[in-house]
């Protein structure tokens, strides 16, 4: 069954690979771009996949925005953690539908967004955040990437302890990981997995001293690296620009101790 686009939709106006616009659509609206002008009321009642002219006749697509687009387009005063990186969390940490989370340093809830994505309809997130104004931010967004009622953000800070309690993934994007780790011990059921990402060697190296203190297990240290291709019969090679170093991740599994 093919999609109509409809007033209350996000659209993604995709331009190129570095310039798309994503917009909620209201009938009369105009969006104004560097290519021209693009109306709304063009898109209504179109597929999602319809090729849309702007006036100056150069061509966007309405694409459907995806999970990725929205962690993209967050509002956000904040550095997000990229799509590349979640990639690796979802997978280590055995995301999926149902699973309850915590998380901590909700920032802007790109992260969020994709941890409510995943465990949705029976799942929960827990995001933990010490800065109110963060909170409202992340609020907005993960409203727009309608993952809101998956979630439940905490004006908390986690280092002080954990609330709830046989959860299976413990998530944290925050300056100190390790003093967390007795926390999330305590918290995850058994087997369950903690993630943490850093910027700097130096916090992974606290980091895993403590959860080899604490009797964690399957530890390991990460980072993930992408380099896109240009890809152009007869000119294929690297692009000469990457998002290289971004951080650390560090993954474990809690034992129980004997």
């Amino acid at each position: 069954m093919t999609e109509k686009i409809k007033e209350g939709d996000d659209v993604l106006f995709f331009l190129d690979n570095r310039r798309s616009y994503l917009i909620r659509v209201e009938r009369d609206k105009i969006i104004h771009t560097h290519k021209g002008f693009i109306k709304i009321n063009d898109v209504i009642g179109k597929e999602f996949g319809v090729h849309i002219k702007s006036s100056m006749g150069v061509d966007f697509v309405a694409l459907k925005p995806s999970i990725k687009d929205y962690i993209f387009k967050v509002s956000r005063k904040t550095q997000i953690i990229y799509p590349k990186d979640i990639a690796l969390i979802i997978l280590f940490g055995n995301i999926k539908p149902g699973s309850l989370i915590v998380e901590a340093g909700t920032g802007a809830g790109a992260l969020t967004i994709a941890l409510a994505n995943y465990v949705k309809p029976s799942g929960r997130v827990y995001s933990y955040e010490i800065r109110s104004e963060f909170l409202e931010i992340a609020r907005k967004n993960l409203e727009r990437a309608e993952v809101l009622e998956y979630v439940e953000l905490k004006n908390k800070d986690i280092t002080q302890g954990i609330d709830e309690e046989n959860v299976d993934v413990i998530v944290l994007d925050m300056a100190t990981p390790w003093l967390v780790v007795p926390h999330a011990y305590k918290a995850l059921k058994g087997s369950g997995s903690f993630i943490s990402f850093s910027p700097t060697i130096d916090q992974v190296v606290k980091t895993v001293e403590e959860l080899k203190t604490e009797g964690f297990v399957n530890i390991e240290a990460i980072e993930c690296l992408i380099r896109r291709m240009h890809v152009e019969k007869g000119k294929t090679r690297p692009e000469t620009l990457m998002t290289g170093h971004t951080g650390y991740m560090v993954f474990a599994r809690k034992s129980l101790k004997t």
